[in-house]
């Protein structure tokens, strides 16, 4: 006989554990099933030991630039194994609270492989044994994986996707990172601070396409003033082991193809999310190229059957999982929650300088028509960023001229993917310029810097 729930949500990552929690303190009985670690890609092998990762690659920089500070480091160096035995601990640490928040809220973990079998049903495999679930209410938060590229799978001896450059057993000596995303970015900054030669090839003109173009053209002169190699404009034709290490065909611009050997290649190509053989297409569930189709709350056109976090579609960030799985429970439950409005959420790539935003970019923000008021403010201006060492950076701000909303917000420089929220929580607001020119910010700070990219946008900055 089936167990019964009135929720059961397929995944457990910042979008499923996030909801088994919201629908506990709603009152609904769930559970929440997972094939492999509590927390998902995100916890496990994502956002958390990527960031212990990039804290250590942040502290042996400072280490071997010490002096700048007045300081004496002799002998720098690191052991790999316990930088990544760091990262791990750091993973498993917030892994065991996962667990502990699950038994806090009273909901059960079912252990193995979920498929959706019927509208409200689902069979989970746990090796020879097979265990029945039922629910009004089926949310499908399995997430997504890392692409491979079409002529060469990832190997995790040479050839990497995102799980084998976390848990490295030797140091690359020259890295080729294809992709020039957040996670492609990030990887190529903890790599090269770590002392390897790195090149980064990108097929679209400039890196981290997604950003504003002035924090794009800023991250490729200080990538570049940092040593890594940039090929914007550039296809790879090619990737195959060879001898020790990799192969590569990069195709420049001028059209040339040049082979090149690498010791090892990192692919941060996209993702594609995990929909297949759980049941979905036997349901009729739409997609959209492997993502399914959701509308606001997280609803698919199939009754009973939700769905939240990368297996929905960009943005793939683990903070939009957690907010719509926030919304689809509250629905199911009966509230009458928000919809989801993707206009709200950050962006952040930790590299060294971090780089974080939110909103319209200014060139968007000019193709939908908007007469603007732009203002742009330096870290070199800010006494706070100074006195930390870190002058290098912006913060920028893109209002409407006519109405003074904030359409949109890019920064680049230090701790900015902590600064970001500020605007965030402003256009959730719905503020305009008058309030934060009125908005009274610490000294010495570097959030004052946001202040000042306001007063920019108006002619009104004090210090620049």
């Amino acid at each position: 006989m089936a167990d019964t729930f009135d929720l059961v949500i397929l995944g457990s990552g910042p979008g499923g554990y996030v909801a088994a929690i919201r629908a506990s303190q709603l009152g609904l009985k769930v559970a929440i099933v997972e094939r492999e670690r509590l927390g998902g890609i995100c916890l496990n092998w994502g956002c958390i030991p990527t960031k212990a990762l990039l804290r250590t690659s942040e502290i042996y920089h400072y280490m071997q630039n010490a002096e700048s500070y007045g300081l004496k480091a002799d002998n720098v160096g690191f052991d790999l194994a316990k930088v990544v035995d760091r990262s791990r601990k750091v993973a498993g640490q917030l892994n065991a609270g996962v667990k502990g928040l699950m038994k806090k809220n009273k909901v059960t973990v079912v252990e193995g492989v979920g498929t959706v079998t019927a509208k409200g049903k689902l069979s989970v495999k746990q090796g020879d044994k097979t265990v029945e679930l039922e629910a009004k209410n089926i949310i499908v938060a399995t997430g997504a994986r890392a692409r491979d590229l079409p002529f060469a799978k990832a190997d995790g001896k040479t050839i990497w996707t995102y799980r084998h450059a976390m848990v490295p057993t030797e140091m690359p000596t020259k890295l080729l990172v294809i992709g020039s995303g957040a996670i492609g970015v990030e990887f190529a900054s903890f790599y090269n601070d770590m002392g390897a030669d790195v090149t980064i090839v990108e097929m679209l003109p400039r890196i981290l396409p997604v950003e504003d173009e002035e924090v794009s053209a800023f991250m490729d002169k200080a990538l570049t003033k940092q040593g890594i190699t940039l090929l914007t404009g550039t296809g790879l034709e090619g990737l195959a082991p060879s001898g020790s290490g990799v192969t590569a065909k990069i195709k420049h611009k001028d059209g040339k193809v040049v082979e090149e050997t690498f010791s090892h290649a990192i692919v941060a190509i996209g993702i594609v999310p995990n929909t297949e053989n759980i049941g979905l297409e036997a349901l009729g569930v739409e997609t959209d190229r492997g993502h399914i189709k959701t509308d606001g709350y997280g609803r698919t056109n199939v009754d009973g059957i939700w769905a939240i976090g990368d297996v929905t579609g960009a943005p793939w960030l683990a903070h939009k999982a957690s907010h719509e799985g926030i919304i689809a429970v509250e629905k199911i439950a009966g509230g009458s929650p928000h919809q989801m409005d993707k206009a709200n959420i950050p962006g952040c790539t930790y590299s060294r300088p971090q780089v974080a935003s939110v909103g319209m970019t200014e060139a968007k923000a000019r193709e939908a028509g908007y007469e603007l008021k732009v203002g742009k403010f330096p870290f070199i201006g800010n006494g706070k960023a100074i006195a930390l060492g870190e002058a290098e950076g912006f913060v920028k701000t893109v209002f409407d001229a006519k109405t003074g909303e904030l359409l949109g917000a890019h920064m680049v420089g230090a701790e900015v993917t902590e600064l970001i929220q500020g605007y965030v929580v402003a256009r959730q607001l719905e503020t305009t310029e008058a309030e934060l020119m009125e908005t009274v910010f610490a000294h010495p700070t570097l959030s004052e810097m946001m202040h000042e990219s306001v007063l920019a946008a108006y002619g009104r900055a004090i210090h620049y």
